[in-house]
């Protein structure tokens, strides 16, 4: 008896614990545990298959391999390289993210055969004329932002959490993210961004998670519809790959002309 009144007691602490958690406590919490969660994966490489389409429907498809490196104790290390069209092979975006600082990001364009640095008041600008922006394009590393929780909620029959995410790095594009995160794989389902005046700019959607290594789930299937163009881009991921002993060496600036 003394046993279960003092696990009920400590039940009862826990509870009041969590109800104690202001909104933006509660938005930190969960941000923290979603990344706890994606973490120790090492390296990660995969085919994506871009589909642009403009206001009217008409598309245009791009192909590319990527590789990402986890790195300890800062943002993720990222090379994609284009494979088609041919007025696009061989261009490589190189992506380092930071927490606060400003993320590095290169693009070498073989045909100036040159290396070209991204800047870092330029984040907001379309990644290879695509509705994702370059700061789309990086990790989503926590102390890049601020939250607040909202509320519960589900989505297409999924128990989710909505959080607000605010910025708190200098030029990006956004004031606002809105994030529906799956309670299960601790995974956004949906992201809808404010622009800088703040209204609805563009809403990303996830679909067909697949778990790998017993642990990390992967979107098959994603979309940025951008409401104020009427663009949208697909991404399409397939052949997901992980620990296959990248190094620093491979995420280089020389290994942007290296790329093939």
């Amino acid at each position: 008896m003394r046993k279960f009144c003092l696990l009920l007691v400590a039940g009862l602490l826990l509870s009041l614990t969590a109800q104690a958690q202001t909104p933006e406590e509660k938005g930190l919490a969960i941000a923290i545990e979603a990344d706890r969660r994606d973490t120790g994966w090492q390296d990660q490489t995969a085919h994506l298959k871009m589909v642009l389409r403009n206001r009217h429907g008409q598309e245009s498809v791009r192909e590319t391999r990527t590789r990402t490196l986890e790195v300890e104790g800062d943002g993720d290390k990222s090379l994609s390289i284009f494979d088609s069209p041919r007025d696009v092979k061989g261009t490589a975006f190189l992506s380092y993210t930071h927490a606060l600082q400003p993320d590095e990001q290169w693009l070498y364009l073989p045909a100036l055969k040159r290396v070209k640095r991204i800047s870092s008041n330029n984040k907001s600008g379309p990644f290879m004329g695509s509705e994702f922006a370059y700061e789309d394009m990086t990790s989503q590393e926590v102390k890049k932002y601020t939250y607040k929780f909202l509320r519960d909620d589900t989505l297409d029959g999924r128990p989710v959490f909505v959080i607000e995410r605010r910025p708190a790095y200098k030029h990006s594009g956004y004031t606002r993210l809105l994030t529906w995160l799956d309670k299960a794989m601790y995974q956004p389902l949906k992201v809808e961004f404010y622009d800088r005046k703040g209204a609805l700019l563009k809403t990303l959607t996830a679909h067909d998670y697949r778990q790998y290594l017993g642990r990390y789930w992967r979107p098959d299937h994603m979309r940025m519809v951008n409401h104020q163009t009427r663009k949208s881009t697909d991404l399409y991921w397939t052949e997901y790959r992980f620990k296959s002993g990248l190094t620093a060496r491979d995420f280089d600036r020389n290994s942007l002309k290296r790329a093939r």
